[in-house]
């Protein structure tokens, strides 16, 4: 087996990835893991922008109170405090690394930030690089790591589960080592050594059949953790963007918030602007309950998708705020300025996952978790928009410098063992693999969707339990692929969401459950944690 070592080993090369990579780049050797090509991630689509505090009306007060009231009382105010406040300091480093957001002229004074609002915001306060903001984020981000020389990107390297000194029974406390990985281009298992593992893997949106997610999505970071016996938090809260444009030839696009925010409404097909039946705040309402009044109308009706209506907009600005979307869209047959788009809900950002500190440390030395695979207590039972690009600048900074602390400690390289194939063989069988893969997210759509019930989620959970049985009898017998892992980690990652969903007896932010429709007073985490190894629970 081909083992190798690095001072500092990171899963995931998004936007939290790229942005502790360039921190520890100052400290060691990096080696940043990506299982496709390095761009293809949640940050590289993310269209609308990063929340921040900029204009002078707006305040950090103000930034919190969206913040903690979109999160339904499960928000950390001290959490929420510091990821806002550390904002402007990693927007002025985005700037100095040659990221340019947009501007707008005035006449007779200095150009200022082109600010935009999105759902659950009281201000203007999203900066944002045309309609493609995380592309033009990533692109700078990878060139620049790239240009280190302490930092090496690793493509087609899908890790398979972490390694623990407690798991090969080596003396001392228990601390990550670093991770087995499936190398996708020639099918050999590596083992990567690290003083400090950064897990940065991302979302879980594959899950689901309809996603705005990227095919990488699939909860990998989540599903290791939670097997080498870490704590998970509020895997129920599962966001569903509100607008996925509805079109047989378009797979995960998404019409980014950022066009309800220049005064796009949602009507149903027979031409009734819906939202203000449901919130005040209309078409501006958060995400969770523009999805679920979505869903409501598709359901009552019959209907197969809403639209999202511009039309009211100039051609002219529509081409100048949003000239990817529009050219899109355009190649979709649908002009935004003369036709309203088709839309529906789809699975977009878990809130939910490994319990993390705002400088990524968890339950087990040695490793850390930045982005959206860890649950810091920013998002709380929901997600304001534009935040998720700030939490993955903010905490991965931030657990880079801590890491930047303390890596020194952990001086004694402790050898990875071999990997063990056993008795597996190759197999003949791809075709249980696709069937199950099918199987789980149709599970999830169908039970453990938008709106939930008792009922839905026992169903789920047989279901989700039979099939994890399966795919790890599968697991043993066979050598490992890249879909074997992704759908074992999709399985684990079903049953961690559904386990959440049917302990919560209460209609909280992006859970809500038809028959516990009320809201506890006092609200508490949801905290799943097995020991390493155990039964099925």
């Amino acid at each position: 087996m081909n083992t190798q070592s690095y001072d500092f080993l990171i899963i995931g090369s998004g936007l939290a990835g790229l942005t502790a990579a360039l921190e520890l780049g100052k400290h060691g050797r990096v080696l940043v893991a990506s299982k496709v090509e390095a761009s293809e991630c949640n940050s590289f689509y993310a269209q609308g922008g990063i929340a921040c505090v900029i204009d002078p009306k707006d305040t950090v007060e103000a930034h919190m109170e969206d913040t903690l009231g979109t999160g339904y009382g499960l928000g950390d105010p001290d959490v929420v405090r510091r990821v806002v406040q550390g904002a402007l300091e990693r927007i002025a480093q985005l700037e100095e690394l040659g990221i340019e957001f947009d501007q707008r002229k005035r006449k007779g004074k200095e150009n200022e930030y082109d600010l935009g609002q999105e759902g659950g915001h009281s201000h203007r306060r999203v900066l944002h690089a045309g309609d493609i903001t995380g592309q033009s984020m990533m692109q700078v981000l990878i060139a620049r790591a790239r240009e280190n020389t302490n930092i090496t990107i690793r493509e087609n390297l899908m890790a398979v589960d972490l390694v623990t000194t407690g798991w090969i029974k080596h003396p001392g406390g228990n601390r990550c080592i670093g991770a087995y990985f499936l190398n996708k281009k020639t099918d050999e298992i590596y083992a990567i050594n690290a003083k400090c593992t950064v897990l940065a893997t991302g979302g879980l949106g594959k899950v689901y059949p309809y996603t705005s997610n990227p095919d990488v999505a699939t909860g990998d970071g989540v599903a290791m953790a939670w097997r080498a016996g870490l704590p998970v938090r509020n895997m129920e809260f599962v966001q569903f963007h509100p607008t996925c444009l509805y079109h047989p030839q378009a797979k995960s696009f998404l019409i980014s918030e950022a066009v309800r925010g220049e005064g796009a409404e949602l009507k149903d097909i027979r031409g009734h602007a819906f939202m203000e039946d449901f919130d005040a705040r209309g078409s501006l309402a958060t995400r969770d309950v523009t999805a679920r009044a979505i869903d409501f109308v598709m359901k009552k009706h019959g209907d197969p998708y809403v639209y999202l209506d511009i039309t009211h907009r100039s051609e002219a600005f529509l081409r100048k705020r949003f000239p990817n979307l529009y050219a899109a869209c355009l190649r979709y047959g649908i002009n935004m300025a003369t036709d309203p788009i088709p839309v529906v809900p789809a699975a977009h950002y878990s809130c939910g996952g490994v319990v993390a500190e705002v400088n990524g440390t968890t339950a087990l030395p040695g490793l850390y978790a930045c982005g959206e695979v860890a649950s810091t207590g920013l998002h709380g039972a929901n997600r304001l928009a534009s935040n998720s690009l700030l939490e993955a600048l903010v905490c991965g900074h931030e657990a880079a410098l801590e890491i930047g602390r303390v890596w020194q400690e952990f001086d004694e390289e402790v050898a990875i063992p071999a990997w063990k194939c056993g008795e597996a063989v190759s197999s003949d069988e791809a075709v249980v693999v696709e069937h199950n893969w099918n199987e789980v997210r149709t599970a999830m759509w169908d039970y453990v969707g938008i709106v939930r019930t008792e009922r839905r989620l026992s169903r789920a959970r047989r279901r989700i339990r039979n099939l994890r049985e399966e795919i790890k009898q599968y697991y043993g017998d066979y050598l490992v692929t890249s879909d074997l892992l992704e759908l074992r980690n999709i399985a684990d990652v079903a049953e961690l969401i559904v386990r959440s969903a049917k302990q919560r007896k209460e209609s909280r932010g992006l859970h809500y459950m038809a028959d516990h429709q009320q809201q506890d007073d006092a609200p508490t985490d949801t905290i799943i944690h097995d020991k390493p190894g155990g039964p099925l629970t």
